[in-house]
């Protein structure tokens, strides 16, 4: 049986680590990226163990033939550096080709939070470069192999795109920008699925540096068990909700 493959970026913590695990438990072979090659190189690991567990029990062919159950491949970089998306265009021509594409990495920008009237332009456009510009680059490297696959891309969104929260313009531009992208993209590109989709709050690194209550929060591994069903029903192109995604637990 051939295994799909799936490039995660911003894959070393929350949701983006745990999205690989469910993904690697199911026996996706899985090509990670995230900043930090440290951090990177412990949640391949773990995810790792756990797609053994699931896949090759004790007396399992893998586990007779010393074999991994899946293939991990990580990537440390910066995904609005041209070079680094490169190498991880690289990274999928040398996997066969790519069935799901996660644009998971991104930064608040600016924090503490700052109101609209004192955003530093330059840190903004930095954001963009990460949060839209980049998903939007690699998007457009993959997308022949995505085509030619019957692939998927999964753009991570946020409520800021469309809610008023005060100090959170900023980040919310960029991330209503990207859900525009994503919105033509479905109708521009009917044989790849294309889906956004706005987690909620989850108890991650980036919700507490945004000053909020993070411990109060779900874990991300309730937003990745949702998007997991998203995947493996393929459901149709569009913006979606966690809360509102069966799978959630």
């Amino acid at each position: 049986m051939t295994r799909k493959t799936a490039l995660i970026t911003g894959a070393s913590r929350g949701l983006g680590r745990a999205l690989a695990q469910e993904l690697g438990r199911d026996g996706w072979n899985l090509i990670l990226n995230a900043r930090g090659a440290e951090a990177l190189d412990a949640a391949s690991a773990e995810i790792l163990e756990a797609a053994s567990k699931e896949l090759a029990p004790g007396d399992g062919p893998a586990a007779r033939n010393g074999q991994a159950p899946v293939a991990i491949t990580t990537i440390a970089g910066d995904v609005a550096d041209p070079d680094h998306r490169a190498r991880l265009v690289q990274a999928v021509n040398e996997a066969g080709g790519l069935d799901l594409l996660v644009n998971n990495a991104g930064t608040l920008g600016t924090t503490p939070l700052p109101r609209l009237a004192d955003q530093p332009l330059d840190e903004l456009a930095e954001a963009f470069r990460i949060n839209t510009l980049a998903p939007l680059a690699l998007v457009q490297a993959l997308l022949p192999t995505l085509r030619e696959r019957g692939g998927a891309i999964l753009n991570i969104t946020s409520d800021a795109s469309r809610e008023p929260y005060e100090t959170w313009g900023g980040y919310g531009s960029t991330k209503a920008a990207l859900e525009q992208i994503s919105n033509v993209l479905a109708a521009e590109e009917p044989e790849v699925a294309v889906w956004w989709v706005d987690p909620g709050e989850m108890r991650t690194e980036m919700l507490r540096a945004a000053g909020e209550d993070a411990d109060a929060a779900p874990p991300p591994e309730r937003a990745a068990a949702a998007l997991r069903h998203l995947i493996t029903e393929r459901s149709p192109s569009g913006r979606y909700q966690v809360a509102d995604l069966a799978g959630a637990r």
